[in-house]
């Protein structure tokens, strides 16, 4: 018994519990002395703390990442979850209606290449002199050879014979070293690296292959440090437009290693913007040092992370997609039936507003209303489910707020926050989950999974700036290629919900 209570101590520290405290040979003493209902007391009182942290424990073993918000990375090999989507009864592959990609012949191929008869397959007789009934075409796709191509640009030196002074001819913008790679070039470096996520060896081995020409390491993070330069002012304007604009503004937040410490990556983003900023906290102290949510008074979605809501001027509206996993989470280990009518409802509400979003921008007032009832309906239900018993008194005494059930938790948020749970419902432009900050974030999990890490502040920083603009010409259905030579010639591209603040003086 002591082995398995040391056992259950220890994998209690290792969560963050506080070490078990089995009462002390006096304290059993003293019960034994003050007769039977004092020993019963102290038993009832042991055993409940250790049934308490044994549900604790066992909670935390079963969460992953369909019923909590722990990413699917923590699932491992073999816990086996279960995704919220849906079967849609769709066969795999393209639908009925679906445009094609087939690859066709193009009406003027670069290149023709003759296949002439000489002589009679059959009976070998010559047909040199006989005339071409036809054509029989077939086109291939290729990529020709490709190799770097070097230009030397040479200007002019003249002395004037009027003032004896020498003038020299002006070379190309970007022209300004001795030596140097072009723009097209340099992109593709930064193409690979920070779009693709290609370590630098692997990208020096590309451009060997590729081209014949091998690259130094440097050169390729000299050219990601070059469009970092370029394109910060348009993420700078991308994140005061995040302050002010009407459209809902995600926000979200991952952990990774930065100079071997854990440091946060935030986003803020909406269908047409993103904005990305690595910061050593998490909480409040990076929100404000960021700075766009204290200055937002619109909508803003996110998981209800608790320093979100700090900000009173914004109007919350909290993702459903986690709602939807805490209720699986509800329903998995404590089987209660508010949880299932709970994300029955929220799914309906959710198909509601879809179908009445082609014709209309809002439900009608009855059903909005029908909606709410039945809502507090379910919280009510749960939480005469969940009434608390008077608890033991805690031995030693503990401060801070005392720890609730899990589903008390989620009903309280549910009770308090239920405006928020259903900005969707009255405002169509809320969307119902957190997605897109959480796709815009994946990217940032992406790159630590292929690197690891960011070595040094500069790069994480350099990442920011390049994923930002990236993305944001993305949404803007711009190719990332050229957008990445379009900063290296000194003119990024800035998509049109920008285009007034940059061109407006400062």
């Amino acid at each position: 018994m002591n082995f398995n209570i040391v056992k259950i101590a220890k994998a209690g520290h290792n969560i963050g519990m506080e070490p078990i405290r089995l009462p002390s040979d006096e304290e059993i003493s003293a019960a034994y002395d003050q007769g039977k209902e004092a020993v019963i007391k102290l038993f009832h009182q042991t055993l409940g703390n250790l049934a308490e942290r044994f549900q604790r424990l066992e909670d935390q073993i079963a969460k992953n990442s369909s019923n909590s918000g722990k990413p699917p990375s923590s699932d491992g090999m073999k816990k086996k979850t279960q995704s919220l989507r849906k079967p849609s009864g769709k066969k795999s592959g393209g639908q009925p209606g679906h445009k094609g990609h087939t690859l066709k012949a193009v009406a003027k191929p670069d290149q023709v290449e003759m296949h002439r008869v000489k002589e009679c397959r059959h009976c070998q007789a010559s047909l040199e002199e006989v005339i071409v009934q036809g054509h029989e075409k077939r086109q291939v796709f290729e990529v020709p050879l490709v190799r770097i191509q070097v230009t030397e640009h040479q200007a002019e030196i003249k002395e004037c014979p009027s003032c004896h002074q020498k003038t020299t001819g002006e070379f190309p913008k970007a022209v300004t070293q001795p030596v140097q790679y072009g723009t097209g070039l340099k992109a593709q470096l930064v193409y690979f690296n920070q779009y693709q996520f290609v370590p630098l060896e692997r990208t020096v081995e590309i451009m060997e292959a590729l081209y014949g020409h091998t690259v130094s390491e440097a050169s390729i993070v000299e050219a990601g440090a070059e469009v970092a330069r370029q394109v910060e002012p348009i993420n700078q304007a991308a994140k005061e437009e995040l302050k002010v604009t009407a459209e809902p503004v995600r926000f979200d937040e991952t952990g990774g290693r930065i100079a071997k410490k854990l440091w946060w990556l935030h986003v803020a983003c909406t269908s047409l913007l993103t904005y990305l900023e690595a910061h050593e906290k998490r909480g409040r102290k990076a929100l404000d040092h960021i700075g766009i949510l204290p200055k937002r008074k619109g909508v803003a979605v996110h998981d209800g992370y608790r320093s979100y809501s700090q900000y009173e001027e914004a109007m919350h509206a909290f993702c459903n997609a986690h709602h939807l996993r805490e209720l699986k989470f509800i329903q998995e280990r404590y089987q209660q039936s508010w949880a299932f009518d709970m994300e029955k409802l929220l799914l309906e509400i959710k198909d509601a507003v879809e179908e009445a979003q082609p014709t209309a921008d809002h439900l009608a007032t009855p059903q909005i209303a029908d909606f709410e009832a039945r809502y507090d309906a379910i919280v009510i239900a749960g939480l005469q489910t969940n009434l608390l018993s008077e608890p033991a008194p805690p031995v030693p005494k503990k401060r801070g707020r005392q720890k609730q059930h899990p589903a008390k938790n989620l009903l309280d948020h549910f009770r308090t926050r239920k405006r928020g749970v259903l900005a969707f419902m009255y405002d169509f432009k809320v969307p119902f989950d957190n997605n897109q900050a959480e796709r815009d974030l994946r990217m940032v999990k992406l790159k630590q999974k292929v690197s690891g890490c960011f070595r040094s502040l500069d790069g994480a920083e350099v990442f920011c700036q390049i994923r930002s603009y990236i993305s944001t010409a993305r949404k803007n259905g711009q190719q990332v290629l050229d957008v990445l030579e379009m900063a290296l010639n000194g003119s990024p591209f800035v998509p049109p919900v920008l285009q007034a603040r940059m061109s407006s003086p400062a």
